[in-house]
Parts: C-alpha cells; structure tokens; sequence
C-alpha cells in the first residue's frame, strides 16, 4: 500500500517541520458520500505564510487539522486525483482542482455542484465556502491542461487581486489618486496592479533594495521605489502586503490626513499586526458581495476576463522551479517562510 505523508509545521515558528507518515484509508475505511484525493500538484507562494501567520485569527488551521500539538497544516492550491470514492460521479481519476494539505492524501465528503463539489466535512461546515468548492477539471471551462502551473501559483492569488482591486474601484478609490503597493514584488500585490492598470489612478510599488529592478521591469507600477524612499504627499490609499510595521508608521508618518485608506492583505513580513488604523481585507467578504451583485454568471464572465489578460502576459514575468515530493516541499515551503524566496522565480511541486 502506497504510504501517506503529512507536512506539519510550528505554528510559533513557521520554518520548523516535520513529515509524519501513515497508511491512507481503504475503500472500506469510506463512508457514504466520501472520496479519498491523492495530491497532485500544488503551487507555494508567500500567500500561504499568511495562511500560517493569521491561521488562529481567520480559521486556516481548521481546515485540515492535525493532533500534533502545536503544529498544524498549512493550506495549498492545486491538483489532487480520485483514487478511491463512494460517489458514482466522482470516479477514481477524476482530476479536481482547490483548497489542499500539506501533504499526500486527503479525504473530503462530497457534495455534488454544477462543477465539481464542496467538502462538507463537519470541521469545515462554518468556514468560508469558497475555500471548501472543488472544481472537476473536464467541467471548469478556465482549465488548460497545458497551464497547469500558471493556475496552482496564480488563479488563487489573482483571485485576491482580483476582489481587491475591484473593491477600491467600488467605493471609488475613497477618494485616493495613488494607490500604494507594499511587497510590490509580490504575485498578489502585482495582480493586483495588473487590475488597477487602466482604473485611473496613480500605482507606486514599494520592495525591497534587491527586488527594485524585478518590479520596475515588470511594467504594472507608475513608480518603483525601495522602501527607505519618501513617497510623495498626495490623497492616498495603502495596499499592504508586508505587514510591516515599520512602513506603515512611515507612510502615516509623512502622509497624515492625505493617507486615506489602509488596507492590509498579506504578511509576508510575517507579524500579524491588528493595527487600529489599518482595514483587513477578506476577498470571501467581496465575493459574496458580488455573487449578490453580478450573480454566479456575471462574476466568472468578469473574473474570466481578467483572468486571462493576467495569464498572456504572467508566464513573461516569472519562472517556474519545478520540486518534487514531501523533500521538494519542505525545502521550498522553509525558503519562501524564511522569506529567501527570489521574486523572479515560482515554485511548483509535484507530490
């Protein structure tokens, strides 16, 4: 019987792991309603250190628990196939595309949708919906067998992008004519400048010394600069990816009033921060928002669109690193924690 993995890491000190291992279920171990995923290919980004950083705060160490104290398992986006079911429509091989473990197997109960399914595992019941759909791959009418990683690295980030960029532009930018990007370098910070490009206001990116040239090469920004620039004093809104501290006490420091809304999205600074003057943001809050609005129809044809004007131009912007198994993912999963990941490179791994 084919052994099964598990990745856990601390959930003080995120770069510490351990893979556990043990026997996946057997057809007989399976009740009504339940398949068993065997994972695929997955894709890790500085977004799934969020995951870890705000685990407590949002829920995302409920979504696959563990009983190691202590620890927990981080979250991915990516493939898994049907190796064994109790659902006639979901027979073994079926390719499915979502929310993942760090690890080889999972075992979701299935309830049937026009695309695919939603796990309605007890312990996800009253966690964001969003994260619990599954699409079947020969039903999702964005799948390209071909750009299999453009999608585990990209459609969950650009998803993101996607609802935030469309949130400023829905309550007209409050008022800002710049908008300011924290870890510009990163992939949701510059999808989300990829949305913002023709919205009629100013984009300044701000990374790091060693990442200035990557960003300003990218195209997206008005303006790059390293984050010890003074940016200029101007009605502005903050997009923060970093959750850094210190940039937001500069930013307030030199804008005062004229900083008119502080966003925070990511941390890949890795300090969840609940600072008062900044607003987070959850893209599950503007999805639901905009299914009410545009409907299930109207949010793919507008979410597709986007979609795929980011994909021409995104397989020009970065390479893909191509891992394999639970070594492969502990050894890129500890870079891009350790915040050593290289902005020009995207790691894709195959378990």
């Amino acid at each position: 019987m084919i052994s099964r993995w598990t990745v856990v890491v601390d959930r003080d000190d995120l770069t510490e792991t351990e893979v556990l291992h043990d026997e996946p279920p057997r057809s007989s171990d399976l009740s009504d309603c339940e398949v068993l995923l065997r994972v695929s290919h997955v894709g890790l980004t500085a977004n799934n250190v969020t995951y870890g950083v705000v685990g407590d705060r949002i829920g995302y160490w409920r979504f696959f628990p563990t009983t190691t104290e202590g620890r927990g398992v981080i979250p991915l986006w990516g493939f898994a196939d049907v190796v064994d079911s109790t659902v006639d429509a979901l027979p073994a091989g079926t390719r499915v595309y979502g929310y993942l473990p760090m690890a080889s197997h999972l075992v979701v109960r299935a309830k049937l949708t026009s695309t695919g399914f939603v796990d309605t595992a007890d312990h996800r019941a009253d966690l964001p919906a969003v994260y619990n759909s599954y699409l079947v791959t020969s039903q999702d009418p964005a799948y390209d067998a071909s750009r299999e990683d453009l999608q585990v690295l990209y459609r969950p980030l650009f998803m993101t992008s996607f609802l935030l960029a469309d949130r400023l532009a829905d309550n007209a930018f409050y008022g800002a004519r710049t908008v300011i990007v924290s870890s510009a370098s990163s992939k949701t910070a510059f999808g989300t400048a990829q949305c913002l490009r023709s919205a009629g206001v100013r984009l300044v990116g701000l990374t790091s010394p060693r990442n200035v040239e990557f960003t300003a090469g990218l195209g997206l920004y008005d303006t790059v600069l390293p984050y010890d620039a003074a940016v200029d004093v101007e009605p502005s809104a903050y997009l923060d990816f970093s959750g850094s501290a210190d940039v937001r006490n500069v930013l307030h420091d030199r804008l005062g009033a004229d900083l008119v809304k502080d966003i925070s999205i990511g941390v890949t600074h890795q300090a969840a921060s609940a600072d008062p003057r900044a607003e987070f943001f959850f893209a599950p809050d503007q999805l639901r928002k905009r299914l009410g609005d545009w409907g299930s129809d109207g949010f793919a044809e507008r979410f597709g669109a986007a979609w795929l004007s980011f994909t021409a131009r995104a397989g020009d912007w970065v390479g893909v690193a191509h891992h394999s198994g639970p070594e492969g993912l502990v050894e890129v999963w500890k870079s891009v924690a350790g915040g050593k990941a290289d902005p020009a490179t995207a790691d894709v791994i195959s378990l």
